[in-house]
């Protein structure tokens, strides 16, 4: 027990180490994060994961849609502080209702969630959304909290090694349960919350009206209701409520259509 006492001060000792090394604040909302991995190294994973999807995925031939995917994706991406990202923007085939931001600029939308959209300014809703998860690096920071999380594991499979082996597993099960419950989903949570307020103001700086983020979360919730997906507990989501989503960003919209106004004098002086 001496030896797996050292073992486990060594395993918190280099996560206290590394936690020093790799912290970082979120542009816009100031939080302070943990990220253990390097910007280079979490743009080149995004980079060969983008590559592969696109050999496993439909690409839209929907030449018209696509081109508003890259016009609005392009706005966005003109204002968001992210050196050295190589954006690209695709439209996959699929009659899901999502899109995805790969880290480095990689975004990907599905064609099931145009209608929901319908317009420009709804579809820069979730691409402002999708750009603000690179910029506030959430999979740098989601990366390393599964690292933690599994040298945590680690630890304590060390801690316990000596007990009964049904004692082991059920404190290995109590400790995986936990963390996913306590903190992986109420961080999957934040990241969302935190990216619908940075998008927010990007879309907003990139000459779309804010407003209609509210618009196009009132349609999602909608579909979503069609969808029976209102059934999973909040707490064992990965995502807040449509209502929650919609609640905030009423709360974060003076800030967003000051930015929204600025961005239409300028076009006014261009003129």
């Amino acid at each position: 027990m001496r030896r797996a006492s050292r073992e486990i001060s060594l395993v918190w000792l280099t996560c206290m180490v590394l936690g020093l090394a790799g912290c970082g604040t979120v542009p816009e909302t100031g939080r302070t994060q943990l990220r253990l991995l390097s910007t280079a190294d979490e743009r080149q994973l995004g980079i060969q994961s983008f590559e592969r999807l696109k050999k496993e995925l439909k690409i839209s031939q929907d030449a018209q849609a696509a081109a508003m995917v890259e016009k609005v994706g392009r706005a966005i991406a003109a204002v968001a502080p992210l050196p050295e990202a190589q954006w690209e923007f695709v439209l996959f085939e699929s009659a899901e209702a999502n899109a995805f931001c790969l880290p480095g600029g990689k975004v990907g939308v599905y064609t099931g969630i145009l209608p929901i959209t319908k317009t420009e300014a709804g579809l820069a809703a979730v691409l402002g959304h999708e750009v603000a998860h690179a910029v506030a690096r959430h999979g740098a920071e989601r990366l390393t909290h599964e690292l933690l999380r599994q040298l945590g594991g680690q630890a304590l499979a060390l801690g316990v090694s000596g007990a009964d082996p049904r004692m082991q597993q059920m404190a290995l099960w109590a400790y995986g349960v936990g963390t996913e419950v306590g903190a992986i989903l109420p961080y999957s949570r934040l990241q969302e919350s935190e990216a619908d307020r940075i998008g927010l103001l990007y879309m907003a700086r990139a000459g779309y009206d804010p407003r209609e983020a509210i618009h196009f979360w009132q349609r999602f919730a909608e579909y979503n209701r069609r969808q029976g997906g209102g059934n999973v507990p909040v707490w064992l989501r990965t995502h807040p409520l449509d209502e929650t989503r919609i609640r905030q960003l009423e709360q974060w919209m003076p800030e967003a259509l000051a930015e929204y106004e600025k961005s239409q004098n300028r076009v006014r002086i261009t003129r």
